[in-house]
């Protein structure tokens, strides 16, 4: 006799998870920070590195003459090539401050170099200010989320963040939605002369 195969039922693939700061959360956040790590968040916010290519970034990756910092490829780059990323002035200044501070690390704390940043203490000046479920990372997700906000194109995120897979970089498009403004209207300049006035609701 034939059974039939006992049914299961599927689970949904969990969504990613984003999370990005507001501008006021950010302002907060840093203030409540130690100046080493208020750095490494302001630096973090600019370039959209993870954490470890920002606590282990080296001064002989640093070109201030082209304002770019080199980043090899590697596992935790998630990626087998390296790629340039390009300094904000803020950025210039946040690596200004770091001279003479170490030899061959640009972050450090008390001469030494900084192996994590997602610390105690990190997480601490987040409880002080009110701000909830935020890892180190999601500094990487709001930097990613303001350049869409601002009209970054994806594919020129894609090339800012290192990023070898664009679906990666689709997440955030979400964020946005001046681009699709254009497509809404079928003749923008008579419009309102050519459609018939839609009754409200319920009448």
């Amino acid at each position: 006799m034939k059974c039939d195969p006992p049914f299961i039922k599927l689970l949904k693939e969990p969504k990613k998870r984003v999370r990005w700061l507001t501008e006021s959360e950010t302002q907060r956040l840093i203030m409540a920070l130690s100046p080493h790590l208020a750095d490494m968040v302001i630096f973090s916010l600019e370039t959209g590195l993870r954490e470890s290519n920002v606590t282990l970034l080296r001064w002989e990756q640093v070109d201030l003459s082209q304002r770019i910092v080199y980043i090899e490829g590697d596992d935790i780059l998630k990626s087998e090539k390296a790629f340039v990323v390009p300094l904000s002035e803020i950025a210039i200044n946040v690596i200004k401050r770091q001279v003479g501070k170490h030899s061959k690390n640009v972050f450090t704390y008390k001469g030494n170099p900084i192996r994590r940043a997602n610390t105690k203490s990190f997480k601490n000046a987040c409880e002080q200010v009110g701000i909830e479920n935020l890892r180190w990372h999601d500094l990487r997700h709001t930097w990613a989320t303001w350049h869409i906000q601002r009209g970054t194109p994806l594919e020129v995120l894609q090339e800012l963040g290192g990023w070898s897979d664009f679906k990666m970089v689709k997440r955030y498009a979400h964020f946005t939605h001046q681009h699709l403004q254009k497509y809404v209207n079928r003749n923008p300049t008579n419009a309102s002369t050519n459609i018939p006035t839609l009754r409200k609701f319920g009448q």
